[in-house]
């Protein structure tokens, strides 16, 4: 029996990440520790929340004395943080809570980890995993000729979220070289899918368009970023709770990049499709360009050579698919939509 403790797991990618292990694994525990912030919420888990492998515990992961309490009565041997704030524009706008949540949260999980596995040594070191989620904006931007990201690319980031992000890589990579936690940080790309708050562009794009409103591209929406499907990225996460290797930094990718206006011009054409007879059709008149924000990264591109080799995994959606995908789950849940105030 293995004993999780999910951080963040009523967030986008961590419900996700949930349902796929309770799909996945019988003999697991799951632990979802989760702040309920705005991005957050026990409906992304009504599904899942009487399984009996399934405990949800309302908390922070600044509160200390709270980790070493779970990590001790659930005696958990794995934690998979997710937790963090997200959104490239909050943090221009409001730095400091991503400082809090992503840099001194993820110190204080890492922190009870060492105490509680290091110090007092109540499970055995190649039993336990501490496995952080993280994203491909740790990386800076690239121009069109660069190659495409590398494990071993170095922190540059260009925004305070991502700042904070490499700030946390950061703090992990120190755990596992000081104290020998064993830790693996995956950095992914664009995640996109069932479940993502509508402040995101995808949900965005098919929200607003749904319901008539503008559809805002920022400049002329010609960044490049790849864009990665949720289930193609728990897939990962798991082969990589199975196989990855403590120390390791692994890229996710989805292998699917393109410019933003073209994902919000194809996610115009499935809407075209599956509702033709809509009042907003075509929706790509709804297109509005606005300006650009500070600092706005140019490019991202993943190479997957490092997680194909090792772990044998390579996402299985195309683009088309998985937005398709992704429509017909917005189309089909307006009551979520509701909820969260668009």
């Amino acid at each position: 029996m293995k004993n999780i403790l999910v951080t963040g797991g009523a967030g986008f990618i961590g419900s996700n990440f949930i349902r796929h292990l309770l799909a996945t694994e019988d003999h697991i525990r799951i632990i979802n520790l989760d702040a309920l912030t705005y991005a957050g919420n026990q409906d992304n888990l009504l599904d899942i929340q009487h399984d009996a492998r399934y405990t949800f515990i309302h908390g922070n992961i600044c509160d200390q004395e709270l980790i070493l309490f779970l990590l001790q009565k659930y005696s958990v041997d794995t934690i998979v943080h997710f937790a963090a704030e997200t959104h490239v524009d909050r943090s221009i706008l409001d730095p400091m809570p991503f400082v809090k949540t992503n840099i001194q949260g993820t110190a204080i999980l890492l922190e009870a980890a060492k105490k509680i596995w290091h110090d007092k040594k109540i499970l055995p070191t190649e039993k336990v995993c501490f496995h952080h989620i993280s994203t491909d904006e740790v990386y800076g931007s690239l121009d069109l000729e660069d190659l495409p990201f590398t494990e071993a690319s170095p922190h540059r980031p260009n925004s305070p979220y991502a700042a904070s992000k490499a700030a946390s890589n950061d703090f992990v990579r120190a755990y596992f070289r000081t104290y020998r936690i064993p830790t693996i940080t995956t950095n992914c790309s664009n995640n996109y899918g069932p479940f993502q708050h509508p402040e995101k562009l995808i949900p965005l794009v098919i929200t607003n368009a749904l319901t008539g409103n503008e559809l805002p591209i920022y400049g002329k929406g010609d960044q490049i970023r790849d864009w990665l499907y949720v289930a193609d990225h728990c897939e990962a996460l798991f082969k990589i709770l199975i196989n990855g290797i403590p120390g390791e930094t692994y890229n996710i990718g989805g292998n699917n990049q393109t410019t933003n206006l073209e994902v919000v011009s194809t996610i115009c054409k499935i809407l075209d499709e599956k509702l033709p007879n809509s009042k907003f059709a075509p929706h790509h008149q709804l297109i509005r360009f606005v300006a650009d924000r500070p600092g706005h990264d140019y490019r991202y591109a993943m190479d997957i050579t490092k997680i194909q080799s090792q772990i044998d995994w390579t996402p299985k959606h195309s683009l088309q698919s998985g937005l398709s995908q992704t429509v017909d789950w917005y189309i089909n849940n307006p009551d979520w939509i509701q909820k969260r105030g668009f």
